[in-house]
Protein backbone atom coordinates (compact mmCIF):
# COMPACT_ATOMS: atom_id res chain seq x y z
CA UNK A 1 0.00 0.00 0.00
CA UNK A 2 1.47 3.35 -1.09
CA UNK A 3 1.36 6.70 0.63
CA UNK A 4 -1.56 8.83 -0.54
CA UNK A 5 -1.22 12.52 -1.18
CA UNK A 6 -3.92 15.15 -0.94
CA UNK A 7 -7.38 14.55 0.41
CA UNK A 8 -8.61 11.04 1.05
CA UNK A 9 -11.19 9.72 -1.39
CA UNK A 10 -14.70 10.53 -0.21
CA UNK A 11 -17.28 7.81 -0.06
CA UNK A 12 -20.53 8.52 -1.86
CA UNK A 13 -23.12 9.08 0.82
CA UNK A 14 -26.74 9.90 0.12
CA UNK A 15 -27.99 12.83 2.15
CA UNK A 16 -31.40 12.12 3.65
CA UNK A 17 -34.16 14.31 2.23
CA UNK A 18 -35.03 15.81 5.63
CA UNK A 19 -31.41 16.89 6.13
CA UNK A 20 -31.22 18.32 2.61
CA UNK A 21 -34.38 20.37 3.22
CA UNK A 22 -32.93 21.77 6.46
CA UNK A 23 -29.68 22.67 4.68
CA UNK A 24 -31.59 24.49 1.95
CA UNK A 25 -33.72 26.38 4.50
CA UNK A 26 -30.59 27.46 6.39
CA UNK A 27 -28.90 28.58 3.17
CA UNK A 28 -31.97 30.61 2.19
CA UNK A 29 -32.05 32.29 5.61
CA UNK A 30 -28.32 33.09 5.39
CA UNK A 31 -28.73 34.51 1.88
CA UNK A 32 -31.69 36.64 2.97
CA UNK A 33 -29.71 38.05 5.90
CA UNK A 34 -26.77 38.88 3.64
CA UNK A 35 -29.11 40.46 1.08
CA UNK A 36 -30.67 42.67 3.75
CA UNK A 37 -27.24 43.73 5.02
CA UNK A 38 -26.13 44.60 1.50
CA UNK A 39 -29.31 46.58 0.86
CA UNK A 40 -28.90 48.53 4.10
CA UNK A 41 -25.24 49.28 3.36
CA UNK A 42 -25.88 50.42 -0.22
CA UNK A 43 -28.77 52.61 0.92
CA UNK A 44 -26.59 54.25 3.60
CA UNK A 45 -23.80 54.78 1.07
CA UNK A 46 -26.19 56.32 -1.47
CA UNK A 47 -27.70 58.66 1.13
CA UNK A 48 -24.26 59.84 2.26
CA UNK A 49 -23.21 60.44 -1.33
CA UNK A 50 -26.40 62.38 -2.07
CA UNK A 51 -25.86 64.51 1.05
CA UNK A 52 -22.38 65.35 -0.27
CA UNK A 53 -23.98 66.47 -3.53
CA UNK A 54 -22.90 63.51 -5.66
CA UNK A 55 -24.82 63.16 -8.91
CA UNK A 56 -27.17 60.13 -8.85
CA UNK A 57 -25.63 58.84 -12.11
CA UNK A 58 -22.23 58.72 -10.40
CA UNK A 59 -23.74 56.79 -7.48
CA UNK A 60 -25.29 54.31 -9.90
CA UNK A 61 -21.90 53.73 -11.51
CA UNK A 62 -20.06 53.50 -8.18
CA UNK A 63 -22.53 50.97 -6.77
CA UNK A 64 -22.55 48.97 -9.98
CA UNK A 65 -26.32 49.30 -10.39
Amino acid sequence: MGIGYGRPTEQQVTIPRELAVLIVKKAVAMAEKLENQALDQMTRDARRALQRGTDPAVIVRQLGL
